[in-house]
């Protein structure tokens, strides 16, 4: 398995530096940074980086680990203007860019900004195209699309990406996100229990099966809230509260267990947000514990 960091943008650039810096020191395979504007709150208050600036600096500024979206959504980006933005970040960074995709969701930085939504129909409608257009975009010379929702006329795009990048396909819903992600994605990640991840994992490899392609040429990862400690009350009352997303609660042995649980399930990677681990030392010795007590049995 591989194992990454996801550092939130509603914190300082040298916050996002320093967990960034931090992971690349100590062996973790990538950092991820989500794209959105505002909290998701009725408020919609407090500072959060653009994702595609705080990827670019970190293309720059940290070497040697990949560096992904975790989301963008394709809602607010068109996707041929995306594709340059993440072709410029892949060069800067000589080829580590992950360009994560999905059909959008956030209800009220669209309704502040002014942007449409759409019907989940049509989100998923434009979805599909833009992915078939990162991708025609990052592999051909030129591209000429006509859809229902983008045309491109003999669009260039260069410089290409290094690699070309992975297109990450972010989402769970198993009817038409999981067939995209089955006709284009080189990855795919979903929020989920090592139950519900494969369940959707298997779904995947049925729509895979359906348009004859090789389920195994697709990278899958999960991501989940995490809360290790050695204090057993604080464990038990993290374990008897709402959360709103999966979690891993547990000492670093309880969590050797459910990690393997996640790679019995088919989860290639593992990726940790820092939203609960708190700031400063605090978050690299939970960082440093994980990696050195329970992602060590699974390298």
């Amino acid at each position: 398995m591989q194992f990454a960091v996801w550092p939130g943008t509603q914190q300082s650039w040298a916050d996002i530096l320093e967990v960034a810096r931090h992971a690349e020191l100590t062996g973790w395979d990538r950092v991820y940074v989500a794209d959105h504007f505002m909290s998701n709150d009725d408020e919609a208050a407090g500072p959060m980086l653009e994702c595609w600036a705080v990827v670019t600096a970190l293309a720059a500024a940290v070497p040697r680990v990949g560096i992904g979206t975790l989301v963008c959504g394709n809602t607010y980006r068109h996707p041929a203007i995306l594709a340059n933005q993440a072709a410029a970040a892949d060069v800067i960074s000589g080829g580590r860019v992950i360009l994560g995709l999905g059909a959008g969701w956030q209800q009220n930085e669209h309704d502040k900004y002014g942007i449409e939504l759409y019907s989940v129909g049509e989100r998923l409608d434009r979805f599909a195209e833009a992915c078939a257009i990162v991708r025609s975009l990052s592999t051909q010379e030129r591209t000429t699309f006509h859809g229902e929702h983008y045309q491109l006329t003999d669009a260039p795009m260069e410089p290409k990406p290094v690699g070309p990048f992975p297109l990450l396909v972010g989402g769970g819903g198993e009817k038409r996100t999981l067939r995209v992600a089955a006709e284009h994605a080189q990855e795919w990640n979903v929020w989920s229990t090592p139950e519900i991840f494969a369940h959707k994992s298997g779904v995947l490899d049925g729509h895979c099966q359906d348009l004859g392609r090789d389920p195994s040429e697709i990278h899958r990862s999960t991501q989940a809230l995490l809360f290790l400690s050695d204090d057993q009350a604080f464990l038990d009352r993290m374990r008897g509260m709402d959360m709103p997303m999966p979690t891993l609660i547990g000492t670093p042995s309880e969590l050797v267990d459910v990690v393997g649980a996640y790679r019995d399930a088919g989860v290639d990677e593992l990726i940790v947000p820092d939203f609960t681990i708190g700031t400063g030392t605090q978050r690299t010795d939970i960082l440093d514990r994980f990696k050195e007590e329970v992602a060590i049995h699974f390298g």
